[in-house]
C-alpha cells in the first residue's frame, strides 16, 4: 500500500472557509471585469499619477529652461510636442502642469473631506438643533463658490496654488456635508443599527463600526468625481490669474499663455486642453466605476 509522508498526510484539505475566499475573490473579479468605467478610469488615473511622480525626478528639459533659438517650434525628435513662445519645451512643461494638478485635487478634496465628513457624520447622528447648525453652516459656505471664494482670498493673500486649494477646498465642504448625511441617515435608521442601539452601543461606536463602513465606498466616489472638478476649477482659475502664476508651469497657465497664439499656432492650446479633459474625464470615470461597484453590492 502506498503510503505519504506526514507533512503531506497531515495537510488539511480545502475546507469550506477556503472555498468561500475564493468565491468572493471570482465575484470581486467579475464586478471589476464589467465595470469598464472602473477599469477605463483607473488606467488612465494611474498614467496621470505615474507621470506627475515621474516628473518630480525627471523631465526631458527643464520647465522653465528658455530657449529663444527654438520658439514655437513643431514637433520634432529634439522637442518631442514642440515649444512655446520662449522656446520651453511644452512636453517638460505638460508634465510639471501634472504635479499642480494633482496637488492641489488632492489637497482640496482631502480639506472638504476631513471637514464636511465628520460634520455630516455629527448632524445625521445628532439631529435636532445640531443638525440644523451644522446644515445652516453649509447653507453659509454654498454662498461662496470657488470663483468668489477664490476672488476673496487672492484680494487678501495674493494669487497662489495654495489660495486654488483653499477656494476648492471651501466650496466642496458642503458638499461632502449634505452627502454624508443623507447617506449615513439611511445606514442609521436600519434594523441593525437599531439592534446595536438596544444592547447598548454608544452613538460613537455605532458610527465606527456600522456607519462609516457603509457610507465608505459612497464617500470615495464621491471624492473621485470632485477631484475631476478641482482640477477643471484649478485650470480656470490658473486661466484667470487668480491661481499658480507664470512662470510656474500648470495646464491653466499654459492656456492663459497660448491665447494669444490661438490663429498662429493652435497646437499650443490643443496640448494642455487635451490633459485637462483626459484628466477629468480619468477622475470621473473612476468616480462613475466605484458607484457601480457600490451598486452592484447593494444588489446582492
Amino acid at each position: 500500500m502506498t503510503t505519504f509522508p506526514d507533512s503531506i498526510a497531515s495537510a488539511s484539505p480545502i475546507g469550506p472557509h477556503d472555498v468561500a475566499l475564493v468565491d468572493r475573490a471570482g465575484t470581486r473579479w467579475q464586478r471589476w471585469r464589467h465595470s469598464p468605467n472602473l477599469v477605463i478610469g483607473g488606467l488612465i488615473v494611474g498614467i496621470i499619477v505615474m507621470v506627475a511622480i515621474v516628473s518630480l525626478f525627471w523631465t526631458p528639459y527643464n520647465p522653465l529652461a528658455v530657449d529663444t533659438a527654438h520658439v514655437l517650434a513643431g514637433p520634432s525628435m529634439r522637442h518631442w510636442l514642440g515649444t512655446d513662445e520662449y522656446g520651453r519645451d511644452l512636453l517638460s512643461r505638460l508634465m510639471a502642469g501634472s504635479q499642480v494638478a494633482m496637488f492641489v485635487g488632492s489637497l482640496s478634496v482631502v480639506f472638504a473631506t476631513v471637514i464636511g465628513v465628520p460634520a455630516g457624520l455629527l448632524a445625521a447622528q445628532r439631529g435636532g438643533v445640531v443638525s440644523h447648525l451644522v446644515l445652516r453652516f453649509a447653507d453659509i459656505l454654498y454662498g461662496f463658490p470657488v470663483l468668489l471664494a477664490a476672488v476673496v482670498l487672492v484680494a487678501g493673500f495674493g494669487a497662489s496654488t495654495i489660495i486654488v486649494v483653499w477656494a476648492i477646498g471651501i466650496a466642496y465642504i458642503p458638499i461632502f456635508i449634505r452627502v454624508t448625511r443623507s447617506n449615513a441617515l439611511v445606514v442609521l435608521r436600519s434594523e441593525y443599527v437599531m439592534a446595536a442601539r438596544a444592547y447598548g452601543r454608544r452613538p460613537l461606536a455605532i458610527t465606527r463600526r456600522h456607519v462609516v463602513p457603509n457610507i465608505a465606498t459612497t464617500m470615495i466616489a464621491q471624492m473621485s468625481l470632485l477631484f475631476a472638478l478641482a482640477i477643471l476649477a484649478e485650470a480656470g482659475l490658473d486661466f484667470l490669474g487668480l491661481g499658480t502664476t507664470a512662470p510656474t508651469a500648470s495646464w491653466g497657465t499654459m492656456l492663459q499663455e497660448s491665447q494669444n497664439y490661438l490663429s498662429s499656432d493652435s497646437f499650443l492650446i490643443v496640448l494642455p486642453s487635451l490633459a485637462i479633459i483626459v484628466c477629468v474625464l480619468g477622475f470621473a470615470l473612476l468616480g462613475d466605476g466605484i458607484g457601480e461597484l457600490r451598486d452592484a453590492r447593494s444588489d446582492r
